[in-house]
């Protein structure tokens, strides 16, 4: 089972005391995540003012920072619409990339979608498919590409758990029906993120965690780190109870 860690997201700068945001900070946080047990990385490269951006010395910058801190580990990035939100420049973006990562999430809800994935086949970067929604995981299932994605994120963003669960249990229904094989990795954001990687654990479904999903352990109290996040998400996972509940 792979325990990915999201080390950043889209979270305003100083909203928590290790969010971490320049190049230094990210290979400092990655590097301990990994120690932590996690197997791959996601991150938002932010520009100088702190801004998200998919622009190619500032994604050169992140990466190269976090994959001396953390050779070997996959590194990904986003490519959320709201980061650029114009499809020719996202694809222009992703064209001009010198250092390039090694899988990037695309937001199947939005509306660069299928060019921006079709873009990164081309240039050799694996594709995760975000599907929020059963609207946007019927639109995944009519990609004739979809086979050719690295894995399919079912992400739950910030919905009451039970809700949380009701909806990602109809999207890996739609990918069953489909006969999709590919990897899945369960995740949610907000007051989801523990319901969900327990789900994660019975169902043996890939997951993640980190400051861009959540600040705080399942008890409610503030998380020190990304650090604190994996280690804490091991330990559910590790837990006799959800191997006797699989």
């Amino acid at each position: 089972m792979l325990l990915k860690a999201c080390l950043n997201g889209g979270r305003p700068v100083g909203s928590h005391p290790t969010l971490p945001v320049t190049p230094d900070e990210l290979a400092d946080s990655a590097r301990e995540a990994v120690a932590a047990g996690a197997g791959a990385l996601h991150l938002h490269p932010r520009d100088e003012g702190g801004r998200e951006s998919l622009e190619a010395g500032v994604v050169a910058a992140a990466l190269n920072a976090v994959r001396a801190a953390c050779p070997g580990i996959p590194v990904g990035t986003s490519s959320g619409f709201w980061i650029l939100p114009d499809v020719e420049g996202q694809l222009s973006a992703a064209r001009a990339w010198t250092v390039r990562p090694d899988f990037v999430s695309v937001n199947w809800h939005e509306p660069h979608a299928v060019p921006f994935a079709e873009t990164l086949l081309e240039l050799g970067v694996g594709v995760e498919a975000g599907l929020w929604t059963v609207a946007a995981t019927r639109a995944f299932l009519g990609w004739p590409s979809r086979d050719r994605a690295l894995r399919v994120l079912v992400e739950v963003m910030d919905r009451e758990p039970q809700e949380a669960s009701t909806e990602a249990a109809a999207i890996l229904a739609l990918l069953d029906e489909a006969e999709v094989t590919l990897p899945r990795l369960l995740h949610g954001t907000g007051v989801s993120v523990w319901p969900l990687l327990h789900e994660a654990a019975r169902r043996g479904l890939d997951t993640r965690i980190g400051l861009e999903d959540t600040l705080t352990l399942p008890d409610g109290t503030p998380a020190r780190d990304n650090a604190h996040l994996v280690r804490t998400a091991r330990d559910v996972l590790a837990s006799p109870r959800l191997r006797a509940e699989s």
